[in-house]
């Protein structure tokens, strides 16, 4: 049976490689629906190659433009648009767009009871709760796309959850691993885009340097398995090659190891409970690679991954925030208008001046995220 797949945020670099396992299992998956933002480029190849029944842009004159192109295809817009291609008729939902926009479309899916390959980490530290509780009211099934989440889907599966123990996230370091604080305080956007393992878009190589994005992985790690914040740990691994590893109660750890390619938990979590050949793809040699590395994790020197255990452990709206402020504060370095260290000083300032509301609803979580981006424009002002 060839599974329909509504992919959101389809330009993007998990977008991209969606696209290219699609691609390679032309028997197994068709792309029904996608969002292209305003690049109407790639909209225009994916439309060309894959010809699908719906497609969301941002604006409304592009949305015009393709729709004359393009006649058989409905074009919707916006956040309103998101929500629409969200619910179409499919079979997964691959929710990959950039920031919380993913959160609201990704609740309608739910109610449909669909099952949602998620590799937004937004939406699930923004909102996790909501996420959780509604997919279970709903018989959803929710599907983990990162890297080191897939690692530990696939080494708890068929284990009992309640025989584990620890959840070990690794974490290359990315591009500045080797640098003292010190050595920080005039890095480049360039030189923070630079990642030594993996191919990622701009946002996501950012929090890798500062490593919020292993900090939003912790929290995401929280609400997907369900295990205390005690009970998740982070080792430095510069080789990317463990994603992640599951101790028990007898002292085993599980591992899922791979080459660093992205494709792998795309492709699993569009595929599971199987798994597909992938032929032409790179194997992994641990000859040739011949030692993995692996550090204790700093976290006086990477500050920004204790304040997210931090917000992890206050709870409530405190991960919106986290969330808010960082998106702000890496846009605000991507522009040059700070330097990389203030990324971390926004987020902590902002988490500061933040009073906790436990239990939120969709409404509050909306407010706060609104209401911490603006505060930290004020900031800069």
């Amino acid at each position: 049976m060839t599974k329909k797949i509504i992919l959101m945020g389809a330009t993007g670099s998990i977008g991209v490689q969606t696209a290219d396992i699609i691609r390679e299992h032309p028997q197994k998956f068709s792309l029904v629906g996608f969002s292209a933002g305003k690049n109407m480029n790639t909209a225009r190849a994916l439309l060309a190659e894959f010809k699908p029944e719906i497609v969301c842009v941002q604006q409304e004159e592009d949305a015009k433009t393709l729709a004359r192109e393009y006649p058989a295809v409905s074009f919707v817009t916006g956040t309103k648009g998101l929500i629409e291609i969200a619910v179409y008729d499919a079979d997964i939902l691959v929710n990959a767009v950039l920031g919380s926009v993913g959160l609201e479309p990704t609740l309608e899916a739910i109610k449909l009871g669909r099952t949602i390959a998620i590799a937004n980490k937004e939406t699930l530290v923004t909102a996790g709760h909501l996420v959780m509780d509604s997919a279970k009211l709903y018989g959803a099934t929710i599907l983990p796309v990162d890297s080191e989440h897939s690692a530990l889907f696939q080494a708890l599966n068929g284990e009992k959850k309640d025989q584990a123990n620890r959840l070990i996230l690794t974490a290359s370091g990315g591009s500045f691993r080797d640098l003292t604080r010190d050595q920080l305080q005039n890095v480049t956007v360039q030189d923070a885009l630079n990642h030594p393992n993996w191919s990622m878009g701009s946002k996501i190589t950012i929090d890798s340097a500062t490593m919020v994005n292993k900090g939003l992985e912790v929290i995401e790690a929280h609400i997907l398995f369900n295990f205390a914040y005690a009970d998740i740990d982070v080792v430095l691994h510069r080789e990317s090659i463990i994603h992640s590893m599951v101790e028990f109660q007898d002292t085993s750890v599980i591992a899922q190891l791979g080459t660093p390619d992205m494709r792998v938990p795309i492709q699993y979590a569009l595929s599971y409970p199987d798994r597909l050949p992938r032929p032409n793809a790179k194997r992994l040699n641990l000859a040739e690679i011949s030692q993995l590395n692996f550090r204790e994790m700093d976290y006086t020197r990477f500050r920004a991954l204790q304040l997210a255990f931090d917000a992890g452990n206050a709870g409530g709206t405190m991960t919106t925030v986290l969330n808010a402020a960082n998106e702000q504060a890496v846009a605000l370095f991507l522009n040059e208008k700070i330097k990389f260290l203030q990324i971390e000083e926004i987020i902590e300032r902002a988490m500061d001046q933040h009073k906790v509301m436990a239990n939120p609803d969709l409404e509050t979580i909306l407010h706060v995220d609104a209401e911490t981006r603006k505060s930290v424009r004020n900031m800069l002002k």
